[in-house]
């Protein structure tokens, strides 16, 4: 029998935070995981403002790069296996949607799939500060079994640089989704 690949979704989308996604891309590239990208509109235009890439740029940073539109993508069933899904960042509009069972798009039906099948989805919420809505629909997602994420920095370590504050934070992500070559750095204690 042919081992199934070690996939991840990646879900980008227009909240500010870029560079959590390209950090991402990069480490699970480098973790030898095949990565499976998809982009909002909006997160195309967040890209490019803050990081200055283009969609191609982008893309060429996963494996497989799909649509918003192509609903009869693979990563749009749960025949398709894959081990987890992370979407850094995620909008409020895209936290909503998924929280509400709208897949209207790729992106939100990719993290609809993942929600079904009982696979990891991380969503790395960005807004602040969060009105009662934002709340009720992060419960809403982690009843569902979703794992919110805000890409909060943690200091104790004394980071030097904003890379290794957002470094560290994918190193997060990365373990929670079961990625062995993982490296956050621990709380050691006092």
């Amino acid at each position: 029998m042919t081992p199934v690949p070690s996939r991840v979704v990646v879900g980008v989308t227009g909240a500010t935070g870029a560079v959590y996604a390209v950090r991402l891309l990069e480490r699970l590239r480098a973790a030898r995981r095949e990565t499976h990208l998809v982009v909002s509109a909006a997160g195309v235009l967040n890209v490019h403002h803050e990081l200055g890439l283009d969609r191609k740029a982008l893309e060429d940073l996963a494996d497989v790069a799909y649509s918003p539109s192509d609903v009869g993508a693979a990563i749009a069933s749960g025949s398709f296996a894959t081990d987890a899904m992370v979407i850094a960042p995620c909008s409020m509009k895209t936290l909503a949607a998924i929280a509400h069972g709208l897949s209207d798009n790729l992106l939100t039906r990719a993290a609809d799939v993942t929600l079904k099948e009982r696979r990891r989805l991380v969503l790395m919420v960005r807004e602040t500060p969060f009105n009662l809505a934002h709340l009720r629909n992060m419960i809403a997602l982690t009843e569902m079994g979703g794992v919110i994420f805000p890409p909060l920095p943690a200091f104790y370590h004394r980071p030097q640089s904003i890379d290794e504050l957002v470094r560290d934070t994918v190193e997060r992500v990365l373990a929670l989704i079961g990625v062995e070559a993982a490296i956050p750095k621990p709380w050691k204690g006092l």
